[in-house]
């Protein structure tokens, strides 16, 4: 169990110096286990962050869209669903700070961690002086473009966060290798996405030799999606390159 007390030697001074800059920073924080969660929570808010919290994957993707915060803590062992689960949710999104908290110390879910879009990983029991200091260290870089929480290109809206996609308002139902391709294209939106990158994003490290199972996917989404183009194609071949996602008012 993390113990959340300050060391001897820091300062008043600087106790409220901290506090000062992080008045208006919001972290939120999603873990199962209400004990630990309370104790995150009065780390965090003595230290001057502002604390959205929330017990459930679920929760915790809806709260994430609500409260636009700086930075998430993460458990990886979650009520509904895996940890791992809701962070490559939110990444199909946001490209907000994630630090996964979590007791679990085994090389593999490190590492499946920080491959699924984790900016650290950090092993219960902690000091919270380390928490802290990764939290920084995570805030530090410029925040990147927040992604739009909803998509649209002509008659075609899409949810990112709900995984909801329309055309015309009428709900269109996708495969989960469909909604993955096109959510690939949504945050890249006007950009050309190259087949290598594509089938590495979509199938992994042996995508490369499925270039004829990006073909037939693209295929089934321009038909499903059709009717979202108008005039216009919405996904744009780039002979000999790749495909790129229309942008359309």
């Amino acid at each position: 169990m993390p113990q959340f007390t300050f060391s001897e030697g820091e300062s008043v001074e600087r106790t409220i110096m901290v506090a000062a800059i992080n008045q208006k920073t919001k972290v939120l924080l999603i873990h199962g286990d209400g004990k630990i969660r309370r104790l995150l929570r009065g780390c965090l808010e003595r230290a001057g962050y502002a604390v959205a919290e929330a017990a459930s994957g679920d929760d915790g993707i809806d709260q994430a869209a609500d409260q636009s915060p700086a930075a998430v803590l993460l458990d990886t062992e979650l009520p509904g669903q895996d940890g791992l689960a809701v962070l490559r949710r939110l990444r199909e999104w946001t490209e907000v700070p994630i630090l996964v908290v979590s007791a679990d110390d085994t090389t593999t879910k490190k590492i499946s961690a920080l491959d699924a879009g984790a900016n650290d990983y950090i092993l219960q029991p902690f000091h919270p002086g380390e928490l802290l200091a990764r939290l920084r260290v995570a805030l530090r870089s410029p925040p990147l473009p927040a992604q739009p929480a909803i998509f649209r290109a002509g008659n075609l809206t899409v949810d990112l966060v709900h995984r909801h996609v329309k055309v015309g308002g009428r709900p269109i139902k996708l495969s989960a290798t469909e909604y993955s391709l096109l959510q690939l294209f949504v945050r890249h939106a006007g950009k050309v996405l190259t087949h290598e990158h594509i089938l590495q994003e979509i199938w992994g490290s042996d995508g490369i030799a499925k270039l004829s199972y990006l073909r037939v996917y693209l295929t089934y989404l321009r038909k499903k999606l059709g009717v979202a183009t108008g005039p216009a194609k919405l996904f744009v071949t780039e002979t000999g390159v790749g495909y790129r996602l229309a942008i359309q008012e």
